[in-house]
């Protein structure tokens, strides 16, 4: 009889979590022309084109225009709405990690060892995140998904959202190597409390010397055209040396970021600052050395105690005064990425105005990734990413997102927090 009854219980709950999944599923390609239109259009390059339609043809945005006629094509009415490139977010490990804590099954974003640049973060994405299915409520069509580590690593890879698997996914394989900088900025821990801020200060400076021994070897492997035996470490640096990849370098403070200039000097890469908190402090140097930054948290305190509370609010507008090519990004763990345009609403308040906060999520952070080619703004030749708004995307208020395409494919956009909201509205009579 307890054999009948567990199994009858397994049963139950595994109808239940079937029911459960979201029945979600990748659009078909694009096989009927779509015309939007009459919507006030944000280019996402500071222009605004009001009462104007878009005519999407197998993928591609291919006509802008105010009279635009289509009689074959599926209408979407943007009367009254705001429609704007899909955002993307520059820095995410969406897809690496379902469930933070304890559900180790669910996170691979990390690999052991110090040294990884073969580790290639786009095999271990999980098309079929529920997460994912949420950042496209929000507008996010796009991401960067990115590896962790202790050093170097590894390799990221752009992704666009609407994929049954990493490889229909990818929408630019490998564009970078990831170095988490040895942190210069050292406090009293509990967990190292047998070490003095001398000795912590010293191993950081070793593992800063691993790293230029690493890539001087790396330089002298790839001068040679002949090997006996390949070395993976150094073969996935390769594009780094031809400009085909960027160095993203994750640090915040000063001396982190003064120790970046002096890699991109020395070995000419392509770097990015990613964090930069204090790179309001340096902005005319980074801009002297073609350095651009994503800035991974506005929502957050300034590094230092005496800096200004607001100062994370105001180091886009400094960024921009100073000319430095940047981009916006949400790191907080608890939002998982959602609040991207947010963020951005928040930098439109304190110096930007609201197409420069826009173009901060969307066409600037293309040009960081090396996309701007394909996405970032509407522009006719460019994949159709686009996203429609009841209102301002920038504001929390009033951006309901109501049509989303990715490359000419018109995405569902029920997500899980949908779900749970019409679940409980009828439960509790309110539906």
């Amino acid at each position: 009889m307890k054999k009948i009854f567990l199994v009858y219980i397994s049963l139950v709950l595994f109808t239940g979590m079937a029911q459960a999944q979201d029945d979600v599923y990748p659009a078909p390609a694009q096989t009927r022309d779509i015309l939007i239109k009459n919507g006030t259009i944000h280019v996402g390059n500071g222009q605004v084109l009001k009462n104007t339609s878009i005519l999407v043809q197998q993928g591609k945005i291919t006509a802008i225009g105010n009279d635009l006629k289509n009689e074959n094509a599926v209408v979407i009415d943007a009367s009254g709405k705001q429609v704007y490139p899909g955002l993307i977010a520059a820095s995410t490990i969406i897809g690496l990690r379902e469930v933070t804590g304890s559900v180790r099954g669910t996170n691979d974003y990390r690999e052991l060892g110090e040294l990884n640049p073969n580790v290639r973060s786009v095999v271990s994405y999980n098309a079929d995140s529920k997460i994912i299915n949420i950042l496209r409520s929000n507008g996010i069509l796009l991401a960067n998904i990115i590896p962790q580590g202790s050093l170097l690593m590894g390799t990221s890879s752009v992704v666009q959202f609407d994929a049954w698997n990493w490889e229909d996914a990818a929408y630019k394989l490998d564009g970078g190597i990831h170095i988490n900088f040895p942190g210069l900025l050292i406090r009293r821990s509990r967990f190292r409390q047998n070490e003095s801020i001398a000795d912590q200060q010293k191993e950081a400076m070793e593992k800063v010397e691993m790293l230029r021994s690493f890539f001087k070897e790396a330089k002298a492997y790839l001068a040679e055209k002949n090997h006996a035996v390949t070395n993976l470490k150094f073969e996935a640096v390769k594009g780094l040396y031809d400009k085909s990849q960027k160095l993203y370098i994750h640090c915040d403070i000063v001396k982190e970021m003064l120790v970046a200039i002096d890699f991109a000097k020395a070995f000419g890469f392509d770097v990015v600052i990613v964090g930069g908190s204090e790179s309001w402090r340096i902005a005319d140097l980074l801009n002297q050395n073609g350095i651009a930054v994503i800035l991974q948290q506005l929502h957050d305190l300034p590094t230092l105690d005496d800096d200004d509370v607001d100062q994370p609010f105001k180091t886009p507008f400094l960024l921009k005064k100073a000319g430095v090519l940047f981009c916006i990004n949400d790191n907080d763990g608890n939002t998982t990425g959602r609040n991207l345009a947010f963020n951005a609403g928040t930098s439109a308040a304190y110096g930007l105005n609201k197409e420069e906060a826009l173009q901060a999520i969307t066409l600037d952070a293309a040009k960081i990734l090396g996309i701007s080619d394909k996405t970032g703004s509407l522009e006719t030749g460019k994949d159709a990413n686009i996203i429609i708004s009841t209102g301002d995307v920038l504001d929390m208020e009033t951006s309901v997102i109501t049509n989303a395409l990715i490359q000419g494919r018109e995405i569902n956009l029920m997500d899980k927090h949908k779900q749970l909201n019409e679940r409980y509205e009828r439960k509790y009579g309110i539906k």
